[in-house]
Order: C-alpha cells, then structure tokens, then sequence
C-alpha cells in the first residue's frame, strides 16, 4: 500500500528520483558523446524515447530491427531533433538465431566499441506460435535472442571496459509481471515450444520475464568472477501502453487501462528508469539488482534464487548451441531441474 501511494505521488527514492521522473530528466547532468550504446526494440515506445534521449547527451546509437524502414524512420525522427546525433541501423530478428549472429557479425566488422547494451525489446504474442528455431516465440522474442546477443558481444563489452576505463552497462528490460509466473519453468517452456495446448499468452509473458531477471543474476555472478569492468541490471519501467499490447487491443484490455489509468506512466517516464540504471554514475559497480522507479527495489521469490538461474543459463546455452537438438533438450530442461548434477549429455 505505501509503495502504491509513493508511485501515486511520484515520491522521489533514495536516487532522488521516482515515478514520476522522465528520462531527459534523470540524464540531464550526463556526457555520453564517447560512447556506443546499442538498443533492441528501439523503433517504438519505451525504446525509441531511450534511443532519442541517449542521442540527445551524445551517445552513438546502433539501432537494430526487423524493419529497416522502420528503423530509418526511427533515425530520422531523432536526426530531425539533434542533427549531430550518430546513429547506425542495422537488421536483426531476435526470435532467429540465426539473426542475432549476423547481427553481431555485421557490429563486429564496423570495429566499433560498445560501452552500453540496452535489451529492451519485448513482445507479447496473444496468438500462440513457434520460432524457427523450435522455441515458444515470446519466449524466444523476449529472452533467448537477448541471451545469445549479450553472449557474443560480452567480449567486446569487456575489451571496451579496459582499453577506455569506462564501466560498461547492460540493462535487461523486465516486467514487474516476472512475479506473476509460478510453477516449473523450464517445463511449461518445453510444453509451449510442442503445441498449444497449454498456452497462456500471460502467462507465457511471465516466464520471460522472469527469464530476464534469472539472466541478470547469473550474469552478473559472471562477470564478477571475470574481474570485469561491466555491470548487468534489469529494470521495471513501469505500466505504459505502448505497442507491446497491439496484440490485445479490445474492449477488456481498453477496461484495464482505464481502470488503472492513474498507474499509468508516460513514455517518458517509464524510459527513466532504463536511462538511469544505463547512465547514472551512483550505479558505478552495482550489478545484478532489479530497479524500479529509478530505484533498487525486491524481484519475486523465484526471481531472487541463484540455482534457479544458474539452471536457466545452462538451458540456454544449451538452446543457443549451433549443434543443439531442440527435441532432446527438453529431457535435459526436466533433468536440470530435478536434480543437482546437470545431465548434458542427454542433449548430445
């Protein structure tokens, strides 16, 4: 109830900032004009607002799409605003493997550094279907497409951090609806990547979600015993209608918004957080931590659990594998989460 009343008021937090905080407002006192920062899911919404804010203090912007023309528009809308803005488009799909690996191949041929990874691009599929690579498409929209991308470019992440000094940041964009999944994981993932029949488009949404927290946590854990200067945080950005729910349109969902209205952020607003959790200087070495509201706030239960986490990733690096057979990863998911040792062999 206090929380709720906080948000209401727009009540600042421990940053100093809260709800009712804009992106233009929490960067105003940041330079960005050295570094590259690319932003998934940046052609609309939340993203298009953090890709014209990060541009407006100086940031390169790398804008990866499934539309190019989409994407191009995005550009020029932001070049209409700040003319020195240096911004690239570049494709990828992030429901495709395949794509995210020409995507990092087509980055890496540009020599560029990379200082911040935002991966903000999130789907909610009302229809149930299936990517190419055999995947739940949301969930592989939404988290296995963001998990291979960190994957291969943490390197170059890693290398800009020590050749420049600066702290490289990556930002996982999440959901406070992470709370709303509960049951096996990696279970209803298998039974939703075989057939519809127990597809939950919410609940499908959730598991995302949750996905993102996990990655953050173990990601972090990661990079901390790497020694490396790059930080991983995942953030809420709080209730906003934008695209995301182009799937849902109708009377219900109509109903909800209305109802919930004085939760609702801006665009503005809800970019903050990502703006400040990606460029604040207070957030120098805090890794792994969920923000709400421009501030530290409490994942779910199953989104605070280390082995939770660590059994995800290995799932996922085992999704990711050029070699992997979908099929008889499944039986590797059940057995991971049933028991201490992970059965990798089973997936060969």
């Amino acid at each position: 109830m206090i929380e709720t009343v906080k948000h209401l008021i727009g009540s600042g937090g421990p940053s100093g900032f809260g709800s009712r905080s804009t992106a233009d407002h929490v960067t105003v006192n940041c330079d960005l004009r050295s570094l590259t920062a690319i932003i998934t899911g940046a052609t609309s919404g939340i993203g298009a607002e953090t890709a014209r804010v990060l541009a407006k203090r100086g940031a390169r912007l790398v804008i990866p799409a499934r539309s190019l023309k989409t994407a191009e528009e995005t550009k020029s809308r932001i070049l209409s605003e700040f003319p020195d803005a240096e911004i690239i488009v570049m494709h990828l799909d992030l429901s495709s493997l395949a794509s995210v690996r020409r995507f990092v191949a087509d980055f890496e041929s540009l020599h560029l550094p990379l200082n911040i990874l935002i991966n903000n691009a999130g789907k909610y599929a009302h229809k149930h279907a299936i990517s190419e690579d055999g995947v739940e498409m949301t969930f592989a929209t939404n988290y296995l497409g963001h998990f291979l991308l960190t994957k291969l470019l943490l390197k170059n992440m890693i290398e800009t951090a020590a050749q420049t000094g600066v702290q490289g940041r990556i930002v996982n964009v999440t959901s406070v609806i992470h709370s709303w999944f509960s049951g096996d994981m990696l279970q209803y993932l298998a039974d939703i990547s075989r057939n519809n029949r127990n597809y939950d488009a919410t609940r499908a949404y959730a598991l995302s979600k949750l996905a993102n927290v996990l990655h953050t946590i173990e990601l972090s854990r990661i990079l901390h015993k790497m020694d490396a200067n790059v930080t991983a945080n995942c953030v809420h950005p709080g209730i906003v209608r934008t695209r995301l729910t182009r799937d849902r349109e109708g009377l219900i969902t109509d109903l909800v918004f209305f109802l919930t209205s004085k939760l609702l952020k801006s665009v503005p607003q809800a970019a903050a957080t990502t703006c400040y959790v990606a460029t604040s200087p207070r957030l120098r070495n805090v890794c792994g931590k969920y923000f709400s509201d421009c501030n530290e706030a409490r994942t779910s239960k199953l989104g605070s659990c280390n082995i939770k986490a660590q059994r995800l990733w290995t799932a996922s690096e085992l999704l990711v594998s050029p070699a992997s057979c979908t099929p008889h990863l499944y039986r590797t998911f059940k057995c991971s989460l049933t028991n201490d040792a992970i059965c990798k062999s089973q997936a060969l």
